[in-house]
């Protein structure tokens, strides 16, 4: 059984409800002892800006998105978030919140290759 998991992010301003489910899997993820990351790429790299995730709460029975965040990143669990979304959208890592690196898609590439599974949102 692979000791790594990988959880890729693609939504957060397009679909809060997908953002809020990926981070939930990924803190499940952490919580079942597996080394965990999320990459965050397209419209996902939001989930990773400053004063973006505190937009997004879904309602009970989910926590809001921000403490969903926060509690993985105080966990260990690892944020990436593609370099190239962000230049596209006119962001660098200033923008980003602690715990989160920006990263190319080899970072993404090397942990899958480890035999990480990977789910998607």
């Amino acid at each position: 059984m692979a000791e790594k998991f990988c959880v890729t992010i693609t939504h957060c301003r397009t679909d809060g409800d997908k953002a809020t489910l990926g981070f939930v899997v990924a803190n499940a993820a952490l919580g079942s002892d597996k080394d965990t990351m999320v990459f965050l790429s397209t419209d996902g790299v939001y989930c990773a800006v400053k004063g973006e995730a505190e937009k997004i709460d879904e309602g009970a029975p989910f926590a809001p998105l921000k403490e969903l965040i926060g509690k993985f990143v105080n966990a260990g669990g690892k944020v990436f978030v593609c370099t190239p979304c962000l230049k596209k959208r006119g962001l660098s890592e200033a923008d980003l919140i602690d715990g989160a690196t920006p990263a190319g898609g080899a970072v993404l590439v090397e942990w899958l290759c480890s035999g990480s599974p990977c789910v998607a949102y």
